[in-house]
């Protein structure tokens, strides 16, 4: 026994490194975003698609790639998708052109969640059950310390090189995630050979339908507000590029720690903490821009805000995985393709709030209202839960 912890739990240090590097590679953009435009001669509002062309990317190509390779073996499947992984952000690298670098995160986009669904999916199978949420929560922890660290490492090493040693960078990453992955991910082949169209059923579960649409509808409020967060502390805080960095670290360590808290929730309880997370990032998102005001309460709101963030999200995924049983390998990938669809819609609302001249106070209220909305979908779901009992 003592031996199947030790390894599961190298397998899961592994499973992070990859899921650090696919996050990394998503979000370091936004730091880069002025960089690619004087490069490669396009408008910093241009340069946005590199962000939004991935969450579509991931939202739809990486589902369709999942159910491709459904019958593939686990351990050729990982390594094969951080194969892809490497040679996009290689692409990127070397990108002569920006039609060729939005290529590349399209590339690296179809990867992003059969990657994560897979490393979820095999972190529950190794698991004993009561460490099951724990295990996804330690996957999805590569993604925040990414946010943490990979995003601010991300523009400091593009700041002090060029935007091409970034993408370097993570190749390299890649290139250890998938010696990682040789040496330690397990090949898990399932007793009764994957059928699709069982699969499928997943949306005729009403339960996995519900948590959807909490994620669709209420937690796309996140990214309403997330995506203007630094010009937010700029306007409010007045911050430097020092105070700023300062404050995004504090969302990124809020994140980490909400994460791993909030894999420690016991199965029964994921819908009542579901609740009582986006009750907080409401009050949370109403009073962001009133206490980025004061410098001290500037860093702790972040934090909150972080915490609130990436505190909901192992909540939300561990649901569609546990609940949806009729869908062992698909289950995962569909949760990490469903947060993207949330992510470009919340961009995208923000974005459209923007400019129709809406204050970034009046964002964040409608961010809160949105998260609102997916706070009584919890209720909803929480009320069938209870009559299924």
């Amino acid at each position: 026994m003592a031996q199947h912890n030790f390894s599961t739990k190298w397998i899961l240090f592994v499973f992070m490194i990859g899921t650090f590097s696919v996050g990394m590679t998503e979000y370091v953009v936004t730091g880069l975003l002025t960089q690619f435009a004087k490069s490669l001669n396009v408008e910093v509002s241009t340069t946005g698609l590199l962000l939004s062309a991935y969450a579509i990317g991931v939202a739809v190509f990486g589902p369709i790639l999942r159910m491709a390779t459904i019958k593939f073996p686990s351990r050729p499947l990982l390594v094969g998708l951080m194969a892809i992984f490497v040679v996009s952000n290689i692409i990127a690298a070397t990108a002569p052109n920006f039609e060729v670098l939005l290529m590349s995160r399209l590339l690296s986009a179809t990867m992003h969640a059969p990657f994560f669904g897979l490393c979820m999916s095999i972190a529950v199978h190794i698991s004993p059950p009561y460490r099951r949420t724990r295990a996804i929560a330690a996957v999805q922890g590569g993604l925040t310390i990414a946010v943490m660290l990979g995003v601010p490492f991300g523009s400091y090493l593009g700041g002090i090189f060029n935007w091409r040693s970034v993408f370097w960078f993570m190749a390299v990453l890649g290139l250890i995630t998938l010696v990682g992955l040789l040496v330690v991910a397990p090949n898990i082949k399932s007793t009764v050979a994957p059928q699709l169209k069982k699969e499928l059923h997943i949306f005729k579960n009403k339960h996995v339908l519900l948590i959807i649409a909490i994620i669709v509808f209420g937690y796309s409020g996140v990214f309403t507000a997330y995506t203007f967060m630094e010009p937010m502390i700029r306007t409010f805080a007045g911050f430097d590029v020092m105070g700023v960095t300062i404050t995004l670290f504090c969302f990124g360590l809020g994140g980490v720690i909400g994460n791993f808290v909030s894999g420690k929730v016991e199965e029964a309880q994921l819908t009542k903490k579901l609740m009582l997370t986006f009750g907080l990032l409401a009050i949370v998102l109403v009073s962001f821009t009133f206490l980025l005001q004061v410098s001290v309460l500037a860093f702790v709101i972040s934090f909150l805000f972080g915490a609130g963030t990436f505190g909901t999200t192992p909540l939300l995924n561990s649901k569609i995985i546990l609940t949806a049983i009729e869908a062992p390998m698909l289950s995962g990938t569909i949760a990490a393709a469903v947060f993207n669809v949330a992510n470009f819609l919340g961009a995208t609302f923000g974005t459209f709030l923007l400019n129709q001249h809406f204050t970034y106070a009046m964002i964040t209220f409608v961010a809160a209202g949105v998260i609102v909305f997916g706070l009584m979908l919890t209720i909803v779901t929480y009320r069938v839960e209870i009559k299924a009992v």
